[in-house]
């Protein structure tokens, strides 16, 4: 079966999801040397700490969504999603589970025609 094009987008964005966050982080990382003063910088300002707040809102929303689907559609190893989250980045693991997702619905759909 071929990738859908939706797919194919989610898992490209996942890959840059990972690529372009830990392109800064090792940067922010090189230059103040641990991962408090990261936590800190989230927070330097009052634009910084709203796109932080943001995303933590945005990542927590998806968590509960994505555990909820994923066992309705019952995924196998939905738990790689939160650790890739916290881990690597939200944008790599939502489009991942995004991807994963489509797969699995496909996978049904071809199971139930």
């Amino acid at each position: 079966m071929r990738p859908s094009a939706s797919t194919t987008i989610f898992a490209l964005l996942a890959v840059l999801g990972a690529a372009l966050p830990w392109y800064f982080n090792l940067h922010f990382l090189a230059a103040a040397g641990n991962l408090f003063g990261f936590l800190r910088a989230g927070f330097a300002n009052p634009a910084v700490a709203s796109v932080t707040v943001d995303i933590f809102i945005a990542s927590v929303t998806f968590l509960i969504w994505m555990v909820m689907e994923a066992r309705r559609l019952r995924m196998r190893h939905w738990w790689v999603y939160i650790v890739l989250t916290f881990s690597i980045a939200f944008a790599c693991g939502f489009p991942l589970f995004l991807m994963m997702r489509q797969r699995r619905l496909r996978q049904l759909e071809s199971a139930n025609p």
